[in-house]
């Protein structure tokens, strides 16, 4: 006699009984005070840069330089982490950063080309930490097989959002209402503070995976098709980024108001705030590869009409849309990894999400900050339009990668003593010679099978 196991996907755990799991906010609090530096660190640049250059343009590049160096580095961080542990590769990690921070900050005040400025920008970016993948990986290890990480998803996804949107906001702040320079001042020290401190947590550290003594290789995260589908979806999210912080910059400055800046890249924030926070609380009935789609389908034609502003109020307006439909696409695409990628790989996994995100917000910044100087604020919102049209229909044409393979898995449930099942063997009819028709087959299968929601 078999037995259905069923599973309540309406009943998710709240954020309270979350951040009430035993050594959680040792790790959560110091864990955001060093990842909040990440949104901080492009507009700090990109505004300094500006500053002491008079250039978008030559700000771009500097701005763009950090974030492909970030890109590229934040990977194989991912790789040492998984193998090496946490700590190992952070303490020496945010020592660097702030170095290289601080030099670059000094070249830039000292009045150096933008060449040298470039330059600097290299080790900058390249030894930004990747405490956002460390702190998912420390729930997924904590959690692993509890209705919490849902929930830990989703609130980690929360706490990418705020970084994302507040993190520019306060370095805007800094740089115009302190000095040029205060953005990459602060960014550096809560990174290098909140970072040692993330580091102490020892005891909720997930174990490194280290290679197999018995020769079996290691997967790595980008061998996943899934992944690489998200990735080109993560770019389109990274330029919606970059295109803002340079655009809005422009535009702000084109009416002769500098500081609406500010206000319009906070209301941009409070849009991602919201549908960051309600995408967390909603136990969803569609499947996340259809939130993902969908989310994307309404961030691609928010961003489309961007161009079209020519007012505070309709383009902050505008802005809150856009950051109303990051929140879906972004969340969802993080949820997915767990599905998507074994633990062994997985803070290498979030590592290329994050660098993807990166990567597009430089390429964006670079793009905008071109078109800026050179036919204003409203052919820098093109980038976002474009860059979020093409990895849609990237993300149409590969989305059957984004499926995860079920298991064809039959249990047993006559008694934790009895033999397992033997596999069912199908006639063989003209109708089951197909590959299609026997994966159907062994998809439905004889006994018991676990249900797995695909879409």
């Amino acid at each position: 006699m078999t037995s259905a196991v069923t599973t309540d996907k309406s009943a998710r755990p709240g954020y309270g009984k979350l951040l009430r799991t035993p050594g959680a906010l040792g790790f959560v609090l110091p864990g955001f005070a060093a990842r909040l530096p990440f949104g901080m660190l492009t507009i700090s640049i990109l505004l300094l840069v500006q500053h002491t250059t008079g250039s978008y343009g030559s700000a771009g590049i500097v701005a763009a330089v950090t974030g492909v160096s970030m890109a590229l580095s934040a990977p194989l961080m991912g790789i040492f982490t998984d193998r090496l542990g946490q700590s190992a590769v952070l303490l020496p990690v945010v020592l660097a950063h702030a170095a290289a921070v601080s030099g670059l900050t000094a070249l830039a005040l000292l009045g150096a080309p933008v060449w040298a400025l470039a330059l600097a920008a290299v080790p900058a970016g390249a030894s930004v930490p990747q405490v956002g993948p460390m702190v998912r990986a420390r729930w997924a290890a904590k959690l692993e097989g509890s209705p919490l990480l849902p929930t830990a998803a989703a609130f980690e996804s929360v706490t990418d959002e705020f970084t994302f949107v507040v993190g520019p906001v306060l370095a805007t702040a800094l740089c115009t209402g302190v000095h040029p320079a205060a953005g990459l001042a602060t960014e550096a020290t809560l990174t290098l503070l909140g970072g040692l401190l993330f580091a102490a947590q020892r005891a909720t550290q997930p174990k490194p995976h280290a290679p197999s003594a018995n020769g079996e290789k290691r997967a790595f995260a980008l061998s996943f098709p899934g992944l690489r589908v998200l990735i080109f979806a993560f770019l389109g999210i990274g330029a919606v980024f970059g295109g803002m912080q340079v655009s809005l910059a422009a535009f702000s400055n084109e009416i002769g108001n500098p500081g609406a800046n500010g206000l319009l890249y906070g209301v941009f924030a409070a849009g991602n705030m919201i549908a960051g926070i309600a995408m967390g609380a909603i136990a969803w009935k569609i499947g996340p590869r259809r939130r993902l789609i969908l989310g994307y389908i309404g961030l691609t034609a928010a961003a489309s009409v961007l161009w079209a502003a020519h007012s505070i109020i309709l383009l902050g307006a505008l802005g809150l849309v856009v950051g109303l439909f990051i929140a879906p696409a972004l969340i969802t695409g993080y949820t997915m990894v767990e599905q998507l990628v074994p633990a062994g790989a997985r803070t290498e996994a979030f590592t290329w999400l994050t660098g993807s995100i990166a990567f597009g917000q430089a390429i964006a910044v670079t793009l905008a900050g071109r078109l800026t100087d050179a036919h204003g604020s409203s052919f820098g919102f093109l980038v976002p339009m474009a860059a979020t049209a093409l990895a849609l229909a990237t993300l149409l044409a590969l989305r059957g990668k984004l499926a995860p393979k079920a298991p064809s898995r039959i249990v047993n449930s006559s008694g934790p003593g009895a033999a397992p099942a033997a596999p069912a063997t199908p006639a063989t009819s003209p109708s089951t010679s197909s590959p299609t028709s026997r994966q159907r087959l062994n998809e439905r299968g004889m006994g018991h099978r676990v249900p797995v929601t695909v879409d």
